[in-house]
């Protein structure tokens, strides 16, 4: 017998319990902690982390920024030097070209500040909503809702939502998820997706809250 959903009580059980295991916090916001707040940087680390595992992204980011820690550094690099500092991540060629015309523009179109504006952060090639939600949430504080794969996953199995893309859930947890937890879901569900609620054969056994999910779609479990 499943209990009554709760976003308010099914997030605090994760909170506390990545507290008590102390699992790794989710990419960006370890890139922040380690200094590399900025708009600029959250972005560009957004983008390395696409299709990409938290423990790649994150070296590979910090080796970027230690190599050019400024727009204008990175954007005098060229793509060929980028993509050889972030060839550990997925699809190095093609974010080396995005990052290298992230730099430039920001450089040359805005003094090397990004706005916090997420239709000028969506008007770079290869960044879509959830890196520019992402990135506005952490630089800028704003209140927006990052739907990676784990959000997605996590939030359709608890059958909070019914979806069948990143961009759909991003939809429709607007709709029902209050605004305080909306910065906050993204940072407890990747590592919660990574560790626990995982893509197949989610570990169901040591959920904390295996009461209020309805396992939407799961036929085998751990």
């Amino acid at each position: 017998m499943k209990r009554p959903f709760s976003f308010g009580v099914v997030l605090r059980r994760i909170r506390e319990y990545l507290k008590k295991e102390r699992l790794a916090d989710a990419a960006m916001f370890e890139l922040a902690a380690r200094g590399h707040r900025s708009l600029f940087e959250q972005l560009v680390g957004c983008v390395i982390s696409i299709r990409t595992l938290d423990e790649v992204s994150l070296p590979v980011s910090l080796e970027l920024f230690a190599a050019a820690p400024t727009p204008t550094k990175i954007a005098a690099l060229s793509v060929e030097r980028i993509d050889r500092l972030i060839r550990a991540s997925s699809f190095h060629r093609a974010k080396a070209a995005t990052i290298r015309e992230i730099a430039r523009r920001t450089a040359g179109e805005f003094d090397g500040t990004l706005p916090c504006d997420a239709d000028v952060l969506t008007s770079f090639k290869g960044v879509g909503p959830k890196c520019a939600n992402l990135a506005l949430t952490i630089a800028c504080g704003a209140s927006r809702i990052a739907v990676d794969i784990h959000v997605h996953r996590v939030t359709n199995r608890w059958g909070a939502v019914r979806t069948r893309t990143p961009e759909a859930t991003m939809e429709a947890l607007e709709k029902i998820l209050p605004k305080r937890y909306w910065i906050e879901i993204n940072r407890l569900l990747v590592p919660f997706g990574k560790h626990v609620c995982t893509g197949r054969a989610p570990r169901c056994s040591i959920c904390p809250v295996l009461s209020y999910c309805r396992q939407v779609g799961v036929t085998t479990h751990r």
